[in-house]
């Protein structure tokens, strides 16, 4: 059985991405599998990556709690919103914070290659759109789907990351909602 992390990016606990959230580790609890969590909201750190690479800031306790829950997954499950185009702040930073080198992956010496030190971990992306998937991918270049999908995750070796969408969040119905929930249990229940 896997090994899997939700990591969940909303600011509020009373949004969509935690009923998702929920329901998914509900479906994977329920196939016998092992579920941790990241709220990050309820994260005590700095999202500002000060120095950039050239000086590191000291890990906070709850950086380098959620950095074991991600090293001891074989998955990773990102479930966030998109809000114009990316991803929440909060998430952003703590990827920018969390996702080191000498962590997530090692730049070679007198190289512009890397080693991946993720590799053997797989993930899937849950996001939440007020547009049509198509849309987003279409008009816009999915660019939040790029920067987590491809600019760090399978950066850091992560592969396969499967991504769904749902959408339109705005002015969807109960109905609707509760269709989305079920298929984020579903996924859940057969760690995808």
């Amino acid at each position: 059985m896997k090994k899997i992390v939700i990591i969940n990016g909303h600011p509020n606990k009373e949004s969509l991405s935690f009923a998702f959230a929920k329901a998914y580790n509900r479906g994977a609890t329920n196939s016998g599998t092992e579920v941790k969590e990241i709220i990050i909201a309820d994260l005590n750190f700095n999202p500002n990556l000060q120095f950039g690479y050239q000086k590191r800031t000291e890990l906070e306790p709850d950086l380098l709690n959620a950095w074991e829950k991600i090293k001891w997954a074989d998955h990773l499950v990102w479930i966030h919103p998109v809000w114009w185009g990316g991803l929440p702040a909060m998430m952003k930073g703590f990827i920018d914070r969390l996702f080191l080198p000498g962590f997530a992956f090692q730049y070679r010496e007198n190289s512009i290659l890397w080693d991946k030190l993720l590799k053997g971990k797989t993930a899937h992306i849950i996001t939440t759109l007020d547009q049509p998937s198509w849309y987003y991918w279409l008009i816009y270049g999915r660019p939040s789907v790029n920067q987590l999908k491809k600019s760090t995750l399978e950066f850091c070796g992560i592969n396969p990351v499967k991504v769904s969408y749902f959408g339109i969040i705005k002015n969807s119905k109960d109905t609707t909602r509760q269709k989305w929930i079920s298929a984020v249990e579903k996924l859940g229940k057969q760690n995808k």
